[in-house]
């Protein structure tokens, strides 16, 4: 009974939770990188200490939402991946992915990578690099991991692939900030560009015997 009682608990905490943070995407959705604890508060029906209670301060939360964007990005990533398409195409639809996934939500990409543009006073000591810079560097152990699998590097291979892994987000990363801030081409123009940079070393190496082709 005590058992089922606590796991009874667990669940109505995990849903509560997930309510909040559906409450708090709406307000990143309108506000972005000026969304603050008072707002997400009031969209969600609570006081703001209600709030810190589950998340603990500005930076579990965006901890939190972080995990659930980016969980949701890696996914729309592998799944261009693991496309039926050509080497050449797999890699154009992954960066196509990840530049159509914050041209979709810019507001959410603005408060995940630039949290600190629209902060209140009260929450200017937020640290944007400790919470936005292991986003970028699970992506890149994440895309390290499929190029490992996947193409044959040769004897170095695993760090060879972390390194490609970490460049080619840092790449997407950095170009994906500019364009969404300037809109100086249009994506399918980017995605190309980008392509075209990668495609040296990248689309001469073998594939891994009897892996499958990336």
């Amino acid at each position: 009974m005590e058992t089922r009682q606590r796991t009874d608990q667990q669940r109505s905490a995990d849903y509560r939770r997930r309510e909040l943070l559906e409450a708090a995407d709406r307000v990143v959705l309108r506000d972005g990188p000026g969304a603050s604890m008072n707002a997400i508060a009031a969209e969600a029906g609570i006081t703001k200490p209600i709030l810190y209670r589950h998340f603990g301060d500005k930076g579990g939360l965006y901890a939190a939402l972080a995990q659930r964007h980016t969980d949701a990005l890696l996914a729309s990533l592998r799944a261009a991946l693991d496309a039926p398409a050509d080497r050449r195409e797999r890699v154009e639809s992954t960066l196509d992915a990840y530049l159509a996934a914050i041209e979709a939500r810019p507001q959410v990409y603005r408060f995940l990578m630039h949290p600190a543009e629209g902060g209140s006073q009260s929450e200017q000591g937020f640290d944007t690099g400790r919470h936005s810079i292991p986003l970028l560097r699970r992506m890149g152990e994440e895309l390290a991991q499929v190029v490992e699998e996947r193409v044959d590097l040769g004897p170095d291979s695993h760090r060879l692939a972390r390194v490609w892994g970490h460049g080619i987000v840092g790449m997407m990363h950095a170009a994906g900030d500019w364009w969404l801030g300037e809109q100086p081409c249009s994506r399918a123009e980017l995605v190309r560009s980008l392509a075209d940079l990668l495609w040296g070393r990248l689309a001469a190496a073998g594939n891994r015997a009897g892996g499958p082709g990336f």
